[in-house]
């Protein structure tokens, strides 16, 4: 959540703040600013709405000179969107600015703290009680009054700081949420994620919790909680910037789902060698395997529906018990967790804020934790035990696509890597399994083939008010997923059902004209699921059917609609059923006009409760 860009340099700053701003909306925000220092003064300018308002007012940075400065995008949770509520924030004095990624849990207290003391606030915000401590705590030296306030403040943070005092440095600090520090000539930057700098550099510093980094034109120094300096191991970063743009689509959400093919190769192809599955450096052997006695996912969102496919690989294939839970309630439930749990943690970002406290939570009562997370060097992937990469790429629109798919792809991995330590399958097994893994890549291509079908048929029914997705089993895990796709960037309301529930309850909603999409790919329970589109139709409801090319007939006779995707096994076919699904949700939001990108409310990294 949240977008943090700083630059100290030759160069006017303001124009790189913002083209650094604008490559982190995919963020999510609602109002943006920026403070520049020069021979006058410090100065911030900032307003509510998008960043395209705050690009008019400076008109594209000409209107504000200087070469040092820190920029943000806010997304409101301390007081509502406005200007005064935006960032950066100031201190009383007018010496600090800050931008801040997170939540200071103890605001409030520190806040009153100050205000017996005579100190003015002007915002809503807990990030103000930041910049009026460091003024508070502020004599000559920067360093120590970020330490006495890192020292005092409790929750998450990111922080960017520059003060009028030291015109010629930029200070950054961090706790629970991203920060990297990025490495030029003559010139250097901070940022909240790397697509803000990939203009101007590749290689970069990540800041680890509590660490303090000084950055200068020439310079960059690193000084741990106890004020000692560190020496830190810079990271290069192999992707193209191109990566990180648009190639010609008219939407990152749209780029990112034809680029599902190529991501689930590189995902797959390096960890399939001689026909086994390679964990990367991982060691599970056979007998760690039957010491366990219980697995959990933990995940939010999409990665938790990831987790609720997987839960039908890891009990189908090797017989041992697992939960799937939702990171913000998993570490508030008292799990059961000990030596001989295995906790499963995935997270696109590597930063979600209730799953990395899920994952501590965990290693706290002696789990043994793996991670799937795409962002290598991030929080959630250096706390773990085990990581393992998805290696998808830049994933820019908020709505997650390629994560999901191949998020699904190193579950499967996983799943069959220990079915063959316990030998729960034969190799004749293990290797249709493999071959299917591989041609993985070939089905979802095929899937992307027949846009004009789905395009036609969101065209018809754009303007729903309500739309119900039911499957069963594994079509029901991709079910939700699909329903979460449209209600993120749609605004359409939408839920998803297990189809055995429909006479539980939901049924009642269907009436004439109600949208019911049918996942019908499961082969053991497909004559149960035809029962259950009959139910739907029965009460007037027009129906899309999900099927394989063998049923196609069959959901043909019984839907209004249908669309097919290849067979595979069925644990695996969640990755297909999902596929079409993806492409309807982005052209309704598309024909309904919605921000695809950025939809309203919602934020790419969630690195806050």
């Amino acid at each position: 959540m949240c977008g943090i860009v700083g630059y100290i340099g030759m160069e006017e700053a303001a124009p790189f703040l913002l083209h650094g701003l604008q490559r982190l909306e995919y963020r999510g925000y609602d109002s943006a600013g920026v403070a520049v220092y020069n021979e006058t003064g410090l100065h911030v300018v900032k307003s509510k709405g998008r960043l395209s308002v705050l690009e008019g007012i400076l008109e594209g940075g000409a209107k504000l000179p200087g070469s040092v400065g820190i920029g943000h995008t806010r997304w409101a949770t301390h007081g509502a969107p406005s200007d005064v509520n935006s960032h950066p924030q100031v201190s009383d004095g007018g010496k600090f600015a800050v931008v801040h990624n997170g939540i200071i849990e103890n605001y409030l207290e520190l806040k009153n703290h100050l205000l017996r003391r005579g100190v003015e606030f002007v915002s809503d915000t807990d990030t103000e009680v930041v910049a009026q401590m460091l003024e508070y705590y502020y004599h000559d030296d920067v360093l120590a009054a970020i330490q006495k306030v890192i020292d005092r403040v409790e929750g998450s943070y990111a922080l960017g700081i520059i003060c009028a005092d030291c015109p010629e440095k930029i200070f950054a600090v961090r706790k629970d949420s991203p920060l990297i520090v990025g490495v030029g000539r003559g010139e250097n930057f901070i940022a909240s994620d790397i697509p803000a700098i990939l203009s101007k550099t590749r290689d970069i510093y990540r800041l680890k919790d509590q660490e303090i980094a000084v950055l200068t034109r020439n310079s960059i120094e690193f000084w741990n909680s106890d004020r000692e300096r560190i020496e830190k191991q810079s990271e290069h970063i192999e992707w193209d910037i191109s990566a990180a743009e648009k190639g010609g689509y008219e939407h990152f959400m749209m780029k990112e789902i034809c680029e599902q093919p190529e991501a689930l190769r590189k995902t797959i192809s390096p960890r399939i060698r001689d026909g086994h599955i390679v964990l990367d450096d991982i060691e599970l052997t056979a007998e760690q395997i039957r010491n366990i006695d219980k697995v959990f996912i933990v995940a939010c969102g999409t990665a938790y529906h990831v987790g609720v496919v997987a839960k039908y690989a890891f009990e189908k294939l090797l017989k041992i018990p697992m939960e799937v839970d939702v990171a913000s309630e998993f570490r508030y439930r008292s799990p059961i967790i000990n030596d001989r749990t295995l906790v499963i943690i995935i997270s696109q970002s590597g930063e979600t804020a209730d799953t990395l406290a899920a994952l501590r939570e965990s290693k706290k009562r002696g789990a043994r934790v793996l991670s799937i997370v795409n962002v290598v060097g991030s929080t959630i992937a250096n706390e773990s035990d085990d990581v393992l990469y998805t290696w998808a790429g830049p994933e820019i629109a908020v709505a997650s696509t390629k994560a999901y798919s191949t998020q699904l792809a190193v579950i499967y991995m996983i799943v069959l890597y220990m079915a063959e330590q316990l030998h729960n399958i034969s190799e004749q097994e293990l290797q249709a399994y493999i071959e299917e893994l591989q041609r993985l890549p070939e089905f979802v291509a095929a899937c992307l083939t027949d846009k004009e079908t789905i395009q036609y048929f969101a065209s018809k029914y754009f303007n729903a008010k309500d739309m119900y997705f039911i499957g069963r089993n594994v079509d029901y895990a991709a079910s939700l997923e699909a329903s979460l796709k449209l209600k993120e960037i749609s605004y359409i309301h939408s839920e998803a059902y297990t189809a055995g529930e429909l006479k539980h309850g939901p049924i009642s909603l269907i009436e004439d004209g109600t949208l019911v999409i049918a996942i019908c790919t499961y082969d053991k329970l497909f004559d149960k699921m035809m029962s259950n589109v009959k139910e739907v139709k029965a009460r007037g409801a027009v129906v899309l059917g999900i099927t394989t090319q063998q049923k196609k007939e069959a959901v043909s006779q019984e839907a209004d609609y249908s669309f097919c995707v290849p067979k595979i096994s069925d644990f695996m076919l969640p990755s297909l059923s999902i596929i079409p699904l993806q492409l309807f949700a982005y052209y309704v939001a598309s024909m309904k006009g919605c921000d695809i990108d950025k939809p309203r409310n919602l934020a790419k990294s969630v690195t806050v409760e």
